[in-house]
C-alpha cells in the first residue's frame, strides 16, 4: 500500500482510518483524461494507461483510483 497517502474522500472504497488512502496502488490523472474508462480493478500495473502528461498545478489532476463504497 502506498505510504502517506492522504485522502479525506470518505466514501471511498480505499479510504482508510486517519484519512489515508488504504489502495494498493494509486492513479491520479490530469483532468483532461478525467472521463477516460479504466478497469474496475485498479490495482492492476499500468491502470490500462502507459501515457504521460503534466500539470500546472494540483487542482488540474484527479484520481482515478476512486471506486464508491458499495
Amino acid at each position: 500500500m502506498p505510504k502517506g497517502v492522504s485522502c479525506s474522500v470518505a466514501n471511498c472504497t480505499y479510504w482508510a482510518k486517519g484519512n489515508q488512502c488504504g489502495a494498493d496502488q494509486i492513479m491520479i490523472d490530469i483532468d483532461s483524461h478525467s472521463k477516460i474508462n479504466v478497469d474496475s480493478e485498479f490495482a492492476q500495473e499500468g491502470f490500462g494507461s502507459e501515457h504521460q502528461d503534466t500539470a500546472p498545478e494540483s487542482a488540474d489532476t484527479c484520481c482515478h483510483t476512486f471506486k464508491p463504497k458499495g
